[in-house]
């Protein structure tokens, strides 16, 4: 059956790339550069910490989708040769905020409790974190460690998940925008802006926020939002930072990535001098070695949001065979997605139970 996955970011991608692996035809409509490409202005982390809250069934699917991904890295390795610099030795979250922090372990009790699966995370107060990462500064009032975390490099992956997809036969159009998607009897048309036609027996979209436009073309209410973050790129530095947290991770070249900022700003993705400031700040009060150090670039980029925080996945109950996918975690969840997604798109015996994460949650 061919398949046409509109989307060519992280998301779209890795549905590609795993159903290339069960020898389907797949073509993938990537937009253009001026489009919000939340996957160029990636993290990187593969991450569980503080996921699931209110909603197990994420918690466990992103705790799979992290058991994956060494195979799923390694395989991607030895197709395309590209290392997406995967590590896997824990995360961090440290805190200068008491209240914050409290907030932050009680929602780690409460994930636990509803997930007796998930890994357990630690806390550690100040001195107990200092012989662990003893460059910590003293506003540092503890962190708390999630083994199995870590992070990849995005752009590696990126660009290795369009190599395999290649590799797998898959059909690339670079630079194509979608103007609109349509049913024609058993098939599903998709038109460009060049007004170029494409057709497969299976529509997928994974088009990011440009989603909220397109799937509603296909019955889906598609309601996506984006939320503003901003990054800040350091020089290169030795080697120093083991474990990665939401704010700060060092990358494989040595700099230092800063971010974790969430701003309601529409669709501006502008930078604000003023939080370019607050994340530096607060990197130099979890590092003070950092306080000297030259920051080479800073850059701001849109996530793509649902309502609750938590994956879509739907086929259309009006149009079968067409597929709304959108999820804010597309890189810690592209293993998972590779795997036992494509398994439900294609209705195998093996399909696991999404219906908790379908549209129908938001009628409640």
């Amino acid at each position: 059956m061919k398949t046409l996955i509109i989307g060519g970011g992280v998301v779209g991608l890795s549905l590609a790339y795993g159903l290339t692996k069960r020898n389907e035809d797949v073509v993938v409509v990537c937009g253009s550069d001026e489009d919000y490409n939340a996957s160029r202005g990636n993290f990187g982390l593969i991450w569980s910490q503080g996921k699931g809250l209110g909603c197990p069934e994420y918690s466990q699917w992103t705790q799979k989708s992290i058991s994956l991904w060494p195979s799923f890295a390694e395989e991607l390795a030895k197709l395309t040769g590209i290392d997406v610099e995967l590590s896997l030795d824990g995360g961090m979250e440290y805190f200068t905020n008491k209240h914050e922090m409290e907030d932050f372990i009680e929602s780690l009790h409460k994930v636990k409790k509803s997930n007796s699966d998930s890994q357990t995370y630690k806390y550690l107060n100040h001195e107990q974190l200092k012989l662990c990462v003893p460059e910590i500064g003293p506003k540092v009032l503890g962190a708390t460690f999630m083994p199995g975390d870590g992070h990849v490099n995005p752009l590696q992956l990126l660009t290795a998940l369009r190599e395999g997809v290649r590799l797998g036969g898959a059909k690339i159009f670079n630079g194509s925008r979608v103007k609109r998607v349509y049913r024609s009897g058993d098939l599903y048309n998709a038109q460009l802006d060049d007004n170029k036609e494409l057709s497969a027996s299976r529509v997928i979209i994974a088009a990011g926020l440009g989603s909220a436009d397109l799937a509603p073309m296909m019955g889906f209410k598609g309601t996506v939002v984006p939320q503003q973050g901003q990054l800040l790129i350091t020089e290169k530095l030795p080697q120093f930072l083991k474990y990665p947290s939401g704010t700060i991770r060092q990358v494989n070249d040595g700099g230092i990535q800063i971010g974790g900022s969430t701003l309601d700003r529409g669709l501006d993705n502008k930078e604000c001098i003023k939080t370019v400031s607050e994340l530096a700040s607060h990197a130099v009060d979890v590092f003070p070695c950092l306080e000297e150090v030259n920051l080479l670039r800073s850059w701001a980029c849109l996530r793509v949001m649902t309502e609750d925080g938590f994956p879509i996945y739907q086929e259309s109950k009006t149009n079968p065979g067409a597929f709304f996918i959108t999820c804010h975690s597309g890189i810690t969840l592209a293993a998972i997605h590779s795997v036992l997604l494509t398994e439900w798109i294609v209705g195998s015996e093996r399909s696991p139970d999404l219906s908790m994460f379908s549209e129908e949650r938001f009628n409640v």
